[in-house]
């Protein structure tokens, strides 16, 4: 299912429905979408009005991250409800002799493992997002700088809701399989959390300007 392709109602009747997908990697990358156009949107509104023309560099710097990340987020949308089917199609597998038990998981360890590396490209991409934002809030278009907050927000809520999802699944892994992505994962969710921050703070700044 492309979850681009719906409305916005139908998207949401699809995230309200008990089918679990979409669900939670799915929604963070919808949100990080959501993140990259109004982050796109301030940067319209800064490049080429000369009040704002020490915002054009890092406007410029984000468009050009921003413009093709909004169409990922949408795969990753996709992506994401895709991995997680793909591991309750390991669980469907036959497991009555030892061959099939062992090749049943040997998929379902695969799908697990590829089910947290479509969210951990999510969370990347929000923490590569928010990592600019801060700039964007003290030099670009003042008048839209909450805009830069709300979409600092949908970034860190892109990037910590896809995390979980990366934790929950490189959980029920060997640790030889899921370690190195478990570190990676533990060094984007503190660089987040302090993006975070920084974005908060340049925004609330520059509103009392």
């Amino acid at each position: 299912m492309n979850w681009a392709s719906m409305s916005l109602r139908e998207f949401q009747a699809a995230l309200a429905s008990s089918s679990p997908t979409p669900g939670g990697g799915t929604a963070s990358a919808v949100a990080l979408g959501q993140a990259a156009a109004l982050s796109i949107m301030v940067c319209d509104l800064t490049l080429g009005k000369e009040k704002w023309a020490d915002g054009w560099t890092i406007a410029e710097d984000i468009q050009s991250l921003a413009i093709p990340m909004m169409e990922r987020a949408n795969e990753l949308a996709t992506e994401d409800s895709e991995a997680f089917d793909g591991v309750m199609a390991g669980f469907a597998l036959p497991k009555s002799t030892d061959e099939e038990k062992e090749a049943r998981r040997t998929q379902i360890r695969a799908a697990t493992y590829a089910a947290a590396e479509v969210p951990f490209e999510t969370a990347s991409l929000a923490l590569d997002l928010l990592s600019k934002l801060p700039l964007l809030a003290r030099t670009g278009n003042a008048n839209a700088v909450t805009d830069v907050g709300v979409a600092g927000l949908l970034a860190s809520a892109a990037a910590k809701g896809a995390l979980f999802n990366v934790d929950i699944n490189l959980d029920s892994l060997p640790d030889e399989m899921a370690a190195g992505l478990k570190a990676q994962s533990l060094i984007v969710s503190e660089k987040t959390r302090i993006a975070s921050r920084a974005v908060m703070d340049e925004v609330r700044s520059r509103m009392k300007q």
